[in-house]
């Protein structure tokens, strides 16, 4: 079995991250049906576009925070969705965000940047990070998630997501983003 992680990549407990094996062996030890398909490695959502073809449901894109005082939040929305940082921190009541550095990512999701995923909470043995949910993701059939890493997709249901999410002890915040979203202008 190849392995996606190097001895060096560690999270915060000294642990190997989750493989994606693993983590699909989990969801079906879950009864979570999931179809996951390999591609090319994807860093933006422009390029996830290009190469998705026709895959349904959700796409989404993740977002890994932290403010002043080091407390982080990994926020899933739709791809298209603009993010005003500074309204979601106020909507989060968490203040100022930045984007958490890859070192951080790695260490309390064990995943790289490029594929950042809600799955990854499953590496988050603390609860140190608040998983934040756009609700409109719910409103579609499926979604489409990285298994850990950027070259393949996992497409589940909703439902499924949630299920998963409480699971791993991070049950979603529900937040409707269009009242985070940037203003035109």
């Amino acid at each position: 079995m190849k392995k996606h992680f190097s001895e060096d990549e560690r999270l915060a407990d000294g642990s190997a991250p989750l493989e994606p094996s693993a983590l699909l062996e989990r969801l079906a030890e879950l009864g979570i049906e999931a179809k996951t398909v390999e591609h090319a490695p994807v860093f933006t959502v422009e390029e996830a576009k290009a190469l998705r073809g026709e895959l349904e449901g959700a796409h989404i894109k993740n977002l890994f925070l932290r403010n002043k005082k080091g407390r982080m939040w990994l926020v899933t929305c739709l791809e298209d969705r603009e993010v005003d940082l500074k309204a979601l921190g106020e909507l989060l009541e968490a203040g100022r965000f930045s984007f958490g550095s890859a070192e951080r990512l790695m260490s309390y999701l064990g995943v790289r940047p490029g594929a950042v995923t809600p799955l990854a909470v499953v590496n988050d043995k603390g609860g140190a990070v608040t998983m934040v949910l756009d609700k409109a993701i719910l409103d579609y059939p499926l979604v489409n998630a990285h298994p850990l890493v950027n070259h393949m997709t996992t497409a589940l249901t909703p439902a499924d997501l949630l299920k998963f999410l409480e699971d791993a002890g991070h049950s979603a915040q529900q937040l409707d983003m269009s009242a985070a979203a940037r203003a035109e202008g």
